[in-house]
């Protein structure tokens, strides 16, 4: 069963190397961080909506919290002590669902 999968932790030199394939996050305090921005809170929500569905697809869910248009998001998987593989597909889902939403707002 994958639930039962412990995913491993990466060292800091593959986090490094994975920085540079999804653009917007950092590394703060041992996790991936980004700070989504919005036009408005329907539309920040509507995103932590969407990505909601994946996260629980994943079985993998963010620390995050939203402020009006402000989504705030870190990414660790507290089993591994660290970031992981499911962190980085994470992020790189978010920055997608980010795209789909700044393109309908143009």
């Amino acid at each position: 069963m994958a639930d039962s999968i412990r995913p491993e932790r990466l060292s800091d030199a593959e986090i490094e190397q994975a920085l540079e394939n999804v653009p917007g996050w950092t590394l703060r305090s041992g996790k991936l961080h980004r700070e989504f921005r919005f036009r408005n809170f329907n539309q920040a929500f509507g995103f932590m909506t969407r990505t909601a569905l994946h996260a629980e697809v994943m079985n993998h869910h963010p620390e995050w919290s939203n402020v009006y248009a402000t989504v705030v998001v870190d990414l660790v998987t507290h089993s591994a002590d660290g970031i992981t593989k499911l962190d980085l597909a994470l992020a790189k889902t978010m920055n997608a669902l980010y795209e789909e939403c700044s393109a309908r707002s143009n």
